[in-house]
């Protein structure tokens, strides 16, 4: 269980980064080709948990390998903040889809 949930939290960690970046690129009025690289990831874990009936894909590993609730939705967060990422999360990606639409539209796109 120790291994599952730390690739787990290091698959969160690297996709929380794309969220983090898609943010501030957003905000910033930056929309460029690491933009699309970020929203890759973030639509692909999207359309893996939608896919999965919106539970962590992992969860079947999980409980095989005995974990007590068969979840791993307490990876190396705190209980409360993993059980609730797909609430906290809905907003923010419609926030980020907006916001770089917006930028699209408005011509400030990059190249970079």
């Amino acid at each position: 269980m120790v291994a599952i949930k730390a690739v787990h939290t290091l698959a969160w960690l690297s996709i929380e980064s794309c969220v983090v970046y898609l943010l501030i690129t957003g905000l910033a009025g930056r929309t460029d080709k690491k933009v699309g690289l970020a929203a890759t990831v973030v639509t692909a874990e999207t359309l893996v948990f939608a896919g999965n009936g919106f539970r962590c894909p992992l969860t079947g590993l999980a409980r095989r390998y005995g974990a007590e609730s068969g979840s791993v939705t307490d990876i190396y967060l705190p209980r409360w903040f993993a059980h609730n990422l797909p609430a906290i999360h809905t907003p923010l990606l419609v926030l980020m889809a907006y916001l770089h639409l917006k930028n699209l539209r408005r011509g400030q796109a990059t190249g970079s």
